[in-house]
């Protein structure tokens, strides 16, 4: 399995639209692609932080998916969020291989 990390650092101007917006817009976009078999919104605790970073993590089978959604889906998708929110709303991406699960 592959886990699709995407970290978010968002200004406190737009935190809770920001965090609307994605709940109820964007992940379920994303998820209705059909590559992602579960995803989950996670908040970044550190110390002295303002507490608006987040990570989404999105799960799909194989690199291969991932290619799939990187190519179709994902730049139409992260420009729905630059034009939303542009340079308030900072993303990075990284990518997880899931070894073992317990």
């Amino acid at each position: 399995m592959i886990i699709y990390n995407v970290t978010v650092s968002v200004e406190e101007s737009i935190s809770e639209d920001w965090l609307i917006w994605m709940q109820d817009v964007h992940i379920p976009e994303v998820m209705a692609t059909g590559v992602f078999s579960k995803s989950q919104i996670n908040r970044v605790i550190v110390q002295g932080d303002s507490g608006n970073t987040y990570a989404i993590a999105y799960t799909c089978a194989s690199m291969k998916d991932l290619h799939q959604y990187q190519v179709k889906y994902a730049p139409e998708l992260q420009q729905k969020h630059i034009a939303r929110y542009g340079d308030k709303a900072v993303a990075f991406r990284t990518l997880m291989e899931v070894i073992k699960e317990y």
